[in-house]
């Protein structure tokens, strides 16, 4: 099972046709290794991203994609995690993070990591740093 992270599916159903024929490549390869899912921050963000929930999780779930609810294990992973970047911007340093992370970040990195093999996103340095282990598929434009 294949998480995917709300930057590309709003890449997949935004106005940008490279950014989306990259994410829909992405997502077909996934889909035929097995299932892909969202969890419960990811829906969130897709709704806030692009409006109509109902529809896009509609159009999401036509695509062959299913919601997968967080559980408490990742939950309390996502705040561990996010308490340990918390210490490293705190006490600087030369890799001390300079983004600014929220626990929404942590939530979907845990949910990847503890309930399912690999994440599809395009934020791959983040998810590498934090998620160690989690195998990150990043979409690749054509050319």
């Amino acid at each position: 099972m294949i998480a995917i992270d709300s930057s590309v599916l709003i890449d997949l159903l935004g106005d940008d046709p490279a950014m989306a024929d990259a994410a829909e490549q992405c997502v077909r390869d996934a889909l035929a290794q097995g299932p892909v899912v969202l969890c419960d921050v990811v829906v969130s963000e897709i709704t806030a991203g692009l409006g109509h929930g109902a529809d896009i999780m509609d159009v999401v779930e036509d695509m062959g994609m299913h919601y997968l609810s967080v559980e408490r294990r990742s939950a309390i992973r996502a705040g561990e995690m996010q308490r340990r970047f918390n210490q490293r911007r705190r006490t600087g340093g030369p890799t001390a993070p300079v983004t600014p992370r929220t626990v929404p970040d942590f939530i979907v990195g845990a949910h990847a990591m503890l309930q399912c093999s690999a994440l599809i996103t395009r934020d791959a340095g983040f998810f590498r740093d934090y998620f160690k282990g989690l195998k990150i598929i990043v979409p690749k434009a054509a050319g």
